[in-house]
């Protein structure tokens, strides 16, 4: 079996934007893009965290420092298609992804301890070591629609615009298919962009007219902070710090 690996370092921002706003932002920045190789397409992903939400909890409480795993995929995958076990960490605003492919089985079959890849990597043992240490579970199935693009000039520049947010936690198996709870209302979009370094003056330009300023948001904290919260065992008492 082969696998492959990724390595991700680079400065993102996110903003919240309303229909009127994407389009005139497009208008304004489209002739200096390009769509990457799959121009839209679904993303789903299962996060991983402790039964307490112990990783999610740290993070939008909004540190220097702050981590989470997530097993993702690109539609709804069958047991022999690629997917992706990606650890991203964020330290004083710069992103660092580290991601192993390999099919879903085998996925599934390394996450619950059933059976581990044979090709040893650096990103299979960080994989290994975080999921040891926080003792981690598949907690939440999340999906939205990704619309990409990046620089016509800079290929190190990149804009996703992410709608129909989905989310569950139930079935957390990626196979059983794309259902559950819409969280972000139509009309709304989430962009993110992505630098290796200095925003591009044009894009920046574009943004202070159109008014569009950098909006904390994180999918997965957005949905725990609405709705897992109250229903987790930290709230209710059943954390590892309860008395």
């Amino acid at each position: 079996m082969e696998l492959y690996q990724q390595f991700f370092n680079r400065c993102e921002k996110k903003y919240l934007i309303d229909e009127t706003q994407y389009r005139e932002l497009i208008g304004k920045i489209y002739s200096r893009l390009e769509y990457d190789n799959y121009k839209k397409y679904r993303i789903c992903n299962i996060y991983f965290d402790t039964l307490q939400y112990d990783l999610i909890r740290a993070s939008v409480e909004k540190p220097l420092y702050k981590e989470k795993f997530r097993l993702r995929s690109y539609g709804t995958p069958a047991v022999s298609d690629t997917v992706f076990l990606e650890i991203k960490k964020k330290y004083d605003g710069i992103v660092y992804k580290r991601r192993l492919a390999l099919p879903y089985g085998d996925a599934i079959d390394f996450c619950t301890g059933v059976r581990f890849p044979e090709e040893k990597s650096q990103v299979l043992s960080e994989i290994q070591w975080m999921m040891k240490r926080y003792e981690l579970y598949p907690m939440l199935y999340l999906s939205y629609d990704r619309l990409a693009m990046r620089g016509a000039e800079d290929p190190g520049l990149r804009i996703t615009f992410d709608t129909n947010i989905v989310w569950r936690n139930r079935e957390l198996d990626l196979t059983k298919g794309d259902y559950g709870i819409l969280k972000v209302p139509e009309g709304q979009y989430i962009m993110e962009i992505k630098t290796l370094g200095a925003m591009p003056l044009w894009l920046a330009e574009a943004l202070t007219v159109l008014r569009i300023y950098p909006a904390s948001f994180s999918k997965y904290g957005k949905i725990y902070q609405d709705e897992l919260f109250r229903n987790s065992e930290f709230y209710r008492g059943g954390g590892r710090n309860a008395d």
